[in-house]
């Protein structure tokens, strides 16, 4: 039985931790089929009987609105995921119109397996083409070249499924000709949903340790900015709206599940490397030890298949008091475009930190909401790293 309170997670993100091979930039818990200690087969069933064991935990799904598989590359599992995906919505209680979510790569699609998962109930495919131009995805160890990500673009749409695509700006050599033609590009799949990121230089990728050395050129920051300025722009030009830091969108076709993520609701985290987060009562009829004053539970899964993949797995925990939790919602927030409220800016004790923000050019207050500038969406990281501080 739920403790009385307790607030059940509508949301569930399920990590499959396999990539053909792994890319330059990345550092996501992933392994590829050679290091896999386990079946392709044998990693579906144990996802399924690890998100099964929350409800004897205490925890049963509340039907489900969103359902995110990402990764890792979840349609290396072949007909699996397809599988996965349908034992996980039975289990979830998924709500007729919950939107469910697969990440892809496009050398790991085909049509007949687009066709299977939209036959699962999968509704949204977020395709990973990160650069339509061969030599970036060389440079980036992408698996596929930009014909083959058009082509899994194309069977996303003709499979009925909402498509969203994953775009990088700032690589190293990457010129404002190329990041353009990327961009137009990639608006001509009709996706309704873009995601740009600039390259993060990770501690212990190749990518970073090829700039590191000086075999690659570091990232220029104006440019970068240059980038993402005009990627908002020619995006905005074809109806496609900035709706979250790196997020756009047609109306309507925001991603509900991420959205869950910057708004503070709980969500379940399954598999090895997963995250979730869980309300202290919720946490407590998980078997979590709570202490009294803990509002919030954080939760990581281990990076292991030996230790993350069991019904019971390794993690490590993170406990928020309530004026972390509201600090953390003002903080995720304020990656939206809409911004928060006077009431969370309050309960946060951030008012008069977003006063200086202001005052900065940061934020801007306006008809009781506090919300980025253009400048502080580019500087967003100080905007964040100041509100989380509370200072």
């Amino acid at each position: 039985m739920s403790e009385a309170g307790t607030t059940l997670p509508r949301h569930v993100y399920v990590h499959v931790p396999v990539c053909r091979s792994k890319c330059s930039y990345c550092d996501f818990f992933s392994l590829t089929p050679d290091r896999l200690p386990v079946t392709s087969e044998a990693l579906v069933d144990a996802l399924v009987n690890q998100a099964r064991a929350w409800a004897e935990r205490g925890v049963p799904p509340a039907g489900i609105d969103t359902l995110y598989v990402g990764g890792g590359t979840p349609t290396m599992l072949g007909d699996g995921l397809a599988t996965l995906i349908s034992a996980l919505a039975i289990w979830a209680g998924a709500e007729s119109d919950a939107e469910i979510t697969i990440e892809a790569n496009p050398e790991s699609v085909t049509p007949e397996m687009l066709e299977l998962l939209a036959m699962a109930g999968v509704t949204r495919v977020s395709l990973g083409i990160q650069s339509l131009d061969d030599d970036e995805l060389a440079m980036l160890g992408r698996a596929h070249g930009a014909s083959r990500a058009i082509d899994a673009a194309r069977w996303v749409t003709e499979a009925g499924l909402d498509l969203s695509v994953d775009v990088m700006c700032g690589l190293p050599g990457q010129s404002a000709a190329d990041w353009r033609q990327t961009l137009d590009r990639v608006i001509a799949t009709d996706a309704g949903h873009i995601s740009v990121y600039p390259l993060s230089l990770e501690a212990g990728t190749p990518l970073a340790a090829a700039v590191a050395i000086g075999d690659a050129p570091e990232p220029d920051t104006d440019v970068v900015a240059d980038m993402l300025l005009e990627g908002a722009a020619v995006l905005k030009k074809s109806g496609l709206l900035r709706y979250e830091t790196a997020n756009y969108a047609r109306p309507g076709q925001e991603s509900r599940h991420n959205t869950a993520y910057w708004t503070g609701a709980p969500y379940l985290g399954v598999g090895p490397g997963a995250h979730g987060m869980l309300t202290a009562a919720t946490a407590r009829s998980a078997g979590f030890i709570v202490a009294d004053g803990v509002d919030r539970v954080r939760y990581a899964i281990a990076c292991s298949v030996e230790t993350g993949l069991g019904i019971m797995p390794e993690v490590t925990v993170e406990l928020l008091d309530r004026g972390e939790s509201a600090r953390e919602d003002a903080m995720l927030g304020l990656r939206l475009t809409r911004g928060i409220d006077d009431g969370l800016a309050s309960r946060a004790g951030v008012t008069e930190v977003l006063e200086g923000l202001a005052a900065d050019g940061l934020v801007v207050h306006a008809d009781g909401r506090w919300a980025t500038t253009e400048r502080g969406w580019l500087l967003g990281n100080e905007v964040f790293s100041r509100v989380w501080a509370g200072e």
